[in-house]
């Protein structure tokens, strides 16, 4: 039975697998007449039938049936050059290049997150035009749901095209000036990035430090304002992706907003993960990325603007520094007008994530916010067992991005270690950044990468690679200890709802 033959068996007629690929039964009729199925349908063939026809079956009889004919000729030939100049060869690389296939990733790390299904089969859809009327009406769904996921009604929110950094640098190139004196609170990587932000445009930053793991002290931020009523910008890392600690980003923007400064908020980790509530808190700009607790592919930053930050950048007398980045050429794309060419978006990965804000709406957000929670809680619980410890102190802690302390009788071993998870467990951790470079490891639970079975996989890895390095441990402390914390968890969440229907009742 050809590959043909075997699709009307699945799909129980010819009608039904016409139906199934969108096309004229008579397609599905002549490919049983000249039994084969073309090769350019073999991904789509694997696709609809879950991999009951895979496409290299397809492919292969294609080839076996029809294949294809190359006329021998030589390369001046097929250049219609004859004099021997041309010597392509020379260029071609060295070794054998065959199709990319990625191994099968655990992805525990700080990003990237592993991917939906669904996001991914979105992605592999046909490219349209970044000005197709269909395009723009997914440009506001996106839109909307990126307004769901950050709780604004800021109309200019939107991702700009490029991962967080783009994002990050987006937000400093438009709201700081040559000569601007900027607030920027510095406790790891990224608040390190944005000081480096501040000296490219052209200002002057005034560091509000504190201690990696340690949050943003606010009464530090109100200080520096105290000492520098000039400043009109406050820039923070809400959630510092380098030591898995979360700042007080309502009370930083009160105090901003008292001094009449405007703010730019770092939420690559935390959107999804934990509350960004944009309105409510009174952030004016932010950026995140599409890679982490909103688990699409990297290369995309949504940000969000408030009127207030808008207002700021139409009345700089100054051009913006960048024409990429030039909030006002974007409007002409992303704004509520109609839309002119700016660039070419990457349409796909938009599509992607379009996808993935659809998901978290279906979840809902409050859900997505206490599954990171329920099973950072599982996490906590069996790396506790191990005896391993937390670097931030819990009320700081994010739930999606979990610090833990290496110890010193395995430091030297610590790359070793992550070394022997990804290739003996297929699993990815992060490693510490700077300063706590070898001394922690940075654990993810972000997005699609947030599940029960991720949870008990690492712990189980973990715990045997360490038992290997020499670190006492009883097996199945840490899996029984995750196991506990999920059903506390869970009768606990059953009795409150419980109370919550007696109460309306």
């Amino acid at each position: 039975m050809n590959c043909a033959e075997r699709l009307v068996e699945i799909f129980g007629s010819q009608a039904e697998a016409a139906r199934s690929f969108r096309l004229d039964r008579a397609v599905i009729s002549h490919w049983i007449k000249v039994g084969y199925v073309p090769s350019r349908w073999a991904v789509e063939v694997e696709r609809l039938t879950d991999g009951r026809v895979s496409a290299t079956e397809v492919l292969n009889e294609a080839n076996a049936k029809k294949p294809v004919r190359v006329k021998s000729r030589t390369e001046a030939d097929a250049l219609g050059a004859n004099d021997g100049s041309f010597h392509m060869q020379s260029f071609a690389p060295s070794k054998r290049i065959s199709s990319f296939h990625p191994p099968q990733r655990t992805l525990m790390g700080p990003g990237p997150t592993e991917i939906h299904p669904r996001v991914l089969t979105t992605m592999s859809q046909p490219a349209i035009g970044y000005l197709d009327p269909k395009f723009v009406e997914m440009m506001e769904e996106l839109k909307s749901l990126l307004r769901y996921a950050y709780q604004t009604k800021n109309l200019l929110t939107f991702p700009v095209s490029g991962p967080g950094s783009v994002g990050m640098e987006y937000c400093f190139v438009n709201l700081v000036a040559p000569g601007d004196k900027v607030i920027v609170c510095r406790n790891g990587v990224f608040g390190g990035r944005m000081i480096e932000n501040v000296e490219r445009c052209g200002g002057t930053p005034i560091v509000v430090e504190a201690e990696w793991g340690s949050p943003i002290d606010p009464q530090k931020v109100e200080d520096a304002l105290k000492a520098n009523r000039d400043a009109r910008l406050v820039a923070f890392v809400h959630a510092e992706t380098s030591t898995g600690v979360q700042s007080d980003a309502k009370t930083i923007v009160e105090i901003a907003h008292k001094y009449d400064a405007l703010t730019i908020t770092d939420a690559v980790t935390s959107l999804g993960g934990t509350p960004v509530l944009v309105d409510e808190w009174g952030l004016d700009a932010v950026y995140s990325a599409s890679q982490k607790c909103v688990s699409c592919t990297p290369g995309l930053s949504p940000v969000t603007l408030s009127e207030r930050v808008v207002d700021h950048v139409k009345a700089r007398k100054d051009k913006i520094h960048s024409w990429f980045m030039d909030m006002n050429l974007l409007l002409g794309y992303w704004g509520e007008t109609t839309r002119t060419y700016h660039h070419t978006a990457p349409t796909n990965s938009l599509f992607g994530l379009h996808e993935a804000l659809l998901l978290i709406r279906e979840e809902g957000l409050e859900n997505c916010w206490a599954r990171h929670y329920r099973h950072h809680l599982a996490l906590k619980a069996g790396l506790e067992a191990m005896g391993l410890q937390y670097l931030v102190k819990e009320p700081y802690r994010l739930p999606q991005m979990n610090a833990i302390r290496i110890p010193e009788a395995i430091q030297p071993k610590e790359a070793e270690i992550r070394k022997t998870l990804l290739s003996e467990f297929n699993l990815e951790i992060g490693a510490g950044l700077g300063p706590l470079a070898g001394k922690i490891w940075r654990i993810g639970i972000m997005g699609y990468s947030a599940r029960a079975e991720n949870i008990m996989l690492c712990l189980g890895a973990l715990g045997s690679v360490l038992s290997d390095m020499g670190m006492s441990l009883h097996e199945g402390d840490a899996e029984g200890a995750a196991h506990q914390a999920y059903s506390t968890h869970h009768a606990k969440a059953a009795k409150q709802k419980q109370q919550g229907t007696k109460r309306a009742a």
